[in-house]
């Protein structure tokens, strides 16, 4: 099979497409034939080496976690799965970013969903999930999510709204009318956001979930008030100090049929900045290196 590989750690341009051997399922999971994948920033994180203690990897190693396409195959004990279902979903740390990919957690794809909406939900669902439930009820609740228009922090969003939340949303200024779209009310990030909170939420705030790891916490748990009405699921450094719970990403199915259950009633859409054919992968890592990245960056196959 064609995939993006890369045999040492390192910037984008250690990236390259080149044959690979044709992964298996083992048991309990599917592959796949991949039509589209996502660029997360773990992916560069994991590329570049700075997390090789916590994520190492096997070298040569193949970028990214989430993937669209249809079942090629299916391992030992999967059940409620055919050959030529079109899903999305999630496999190891490394593996999606290749025309064969090993998913051990998925869901059917909305149909309302392109290829490249259902390659970016995966993960930034399931991130988002584990968020907000950690956060409890959101109903009738007032939600401050600290940066809103980056993938995670744009499925929150709109996660959030469908389960009864009002939303405040932290972005730059050219990012207000999207996160308006999505049913945010905007506000800019930084220096004195508990003013302008209390300008465009007079009655406070509830609950934070923090999506930017920006060196907001600690003024975000003030706005909260206690550390307990605050989650990260980015900023694991300073969380522990500050008692902040962190929530990280799970391969969780029921999650990811939560998600396409809300993208089937069009409530939720994982938001494509920018798609990148396979031969581009290295112009698609640095894109999403570079930051300022709003919603996704997909890889086409």
């Amino acid at each position: 099979m064609r995939a993006a590989r890369y045999h040492e750690y390192g910037d984008p341009t250690v990236l390259t497409v080149e044959e690979a051997p044709d992964p298996t399922p083992g048991p309990g999971e599917i592959r796949i034939r991949v039509a589209a994948a996502s660029v997360n920033p773990v992916d560069w994180k994991v590329r570049g080496g700075a997390v090789r203690d916590l994520l190492p990897v096997d070298l040569p190693a193949i970028p990214g976690r989430d993937a669209v396409g249809r079942v090629d195959r299916i391992g030992e004990g999967v059940e409620g799965v055919a050959v030529g279902d079109r899903v999305f979903g999630l496999g190891g740390v490394t593996g999606a970013t290749a025309e064969l990919a090993v998913l051990s957690a998925w869901a059917p794809a909305p149909a309302a969903w392109s290829d490249g909406e259902a390659a970016g939900a995966a993960l930034a669902s399931v991130t988002a999930l584990s968020g907000l439930k950690a956060l409890g009820p959101l109903s009738g609740r007032t939600l401050l999510v600290e940066g809103a228009a980056g993938g995670v922090g744009g499925a929150a969003v709109e996660l959030a709204v469908a389960a009864g939340a009002t939303v405040i949303g932290t972005a730059g200024a050219h990012n207000h009318a999207f996160l308006t779209a999505m049913g945010a009310v905007p506000t800019t990030y930084g220096a004195g956001l508990a003013e302008r909170l209390a300008a465009v939420a007079p009655q406070g705030v509830d609950l934070v979930l923090d999506t930017a790891a920006s060196g907001s916490l600690g003024e975000l748990v003030e706005i909260a008030g206690d550390p307990s009405r605050v989650v990260t699921v980015a900023d694991h450094r300073n969380a522990g100090r500050l008692g902040v719970r962190v929530a990280d990403a799970v391969n969780d199915p029921a999650y990811l049929a939560e998600a396409a259950a809300l993208g089937a009633q069009g409530r939720y859409t994982s938001r494509v900045e920018r798609t990148y054919p396979l031969e581009e992968i290295a112009k698609a890592h640095a894109h999403s290196e570079g930051g300022h990245v709003r919603g996704k960056i997909v890889v086409v196959l």
